[in-house]
């Protein structure tokens, strides 16, 4: 989740592995264009941890097969980013992505050594004046929690309260629970907004408790932005058999009966994007790069944007009104 605090980090550090050959999908004149851009993803977690790693790793066998040169490694821990960071700057990378909110200040520090080398902090631009070389996104997560509390309220079968589990205890986390509070209640007055930080982003138990604490105080539809702790709030949602949502990637298979939709980050088309840029020369360096709600987020469910099941037409409706506002700015949260 960009630029939240991510994962607790696992304890061995993951050699840089190079992706499976994939097959071409351009021409041979276009993936030897890009032949020469070398781009390396740096993951706090697993590729098979189900979304925010797994989703930046997709992106990176994207550029694969567009030609590009592409090495990642996984588990990171915040004790060796340094090492690594340099060890990928040392070996000619064109692009060094750090998928977590602690490469923004690494970067901060590592970057101008490295001028030749451009830099990708998934997390906000942490100060006004920051390396030329480095490139941080706000992946519009305020706009996407209140419309995720607008969909919550208005899907809810008792209208008496929905509820959010959030993951790390930090800024982020804390500013997406109020902006899914301030979405429910706008969407659908009288309903009420409650919201659990967690402090953790991998612990089942945790997850499945703090929905199970907000469904006994009214909630019948959960939210969470808490990666595995938030697997735990889902199946404590359809343990108590109320609807719930996904987060990050399309969690339907979690419980296919419960899950009405989820809120996919785009995580996939970030790295695409940001790879083509240095590879057309339009990175940007020193800025922050703010997509659209509609860019950084897709509301997913299979082949389907909902269940059709736990989601009426006239609710989804109303919240593609609310979805449009917020894409444009015309609704801006204020949390």
């Amino acid at each position: 989740m960009a630029g939240l605090s991510r994962r607790g980090f696992a304890k061995m550090l993951a050699g840089a592995v190079l992706l499976p050959t994939l097959v071409p999908l351009l021409s041979n004149s276009a993936l030897a264009a890009n032949n020469h851009i070398k781009v390396a993803l740096l993951l706090p977690g697993s590729v098979a941890d189900g979304g925010w790693s797994m989703l930046a790793y997709q992106g990176l066998q994207a550029l694969k097969a567009a030609g590009y040169a592409v090495a990642y490694s996984e588990s990171v821990p915040q004790a060796q980013m340094d090492q690594v960071i340099r060890g990928y700057a040392d070996d000619g990378y064109s692009l060094i992505i750090g998928h977590s909110f602690e490469y923004g200040s690494a970067f901060t520090e590592i970057a101008p050594e490295y001028p030749e080398t451009d830099f990708f902090a998934s997390t906000f631009k942490p100060a006004e004046n920051v390396p030329g070389n480095v490139e941080y996104v706000n992946l519009a997560y305020i706009q996407a929690a209140w419309a995720a509390g607008a969909l919550a309220a208005l899907i809810s079968d008792k209208g008496k309260a929905v509820g959010f589990v959030g993951g790390g205890d930090n800024p982020t986390q804390q500013a997406m629970m109020r902006a899914f509070i301030q979405g429910a209640e706008k969407a659908r007055p009288g309903i009420k907004g409650l919201g659990v930080v967690t402090g953790d982003y991998d612990n089942a138990a945790k997850g499945r408790e703090a929905a199970t604490t907000l469904i006994g105080n009214g909630a019948d539809v959960i939210w969470h932005t808490a990666d595995v702790t938030g697997l735990g709030a889902l199946q404590g949602a359809a343990a108590a058999k109320v609807k719930a949502m996904g987060c990050y990637a399309d969690q339907k298979d979690v419980a296919p009966a419960f899950i009405a939709c989820s809120f996919k980050q785009n995580l996939d088309w970030m790295v695409e994007q940001v790879g083509k840029s240095v590879a057309s020369k339009t990175f940007l360096g020193g800025k922050e790069w703010a997509p659209s709600v509609a860019q950084a987020w897709s509301v997913v469910h299979g082949n389907a944007p909902y269940n059709s099941k736990l989601v009426s037409a006239s609710a989804w409706q109303q919240f593609q009104t609310f979805w449009q506002q917020l894409d444009s700015g015309v609704l801006t949260p204020k949390v």
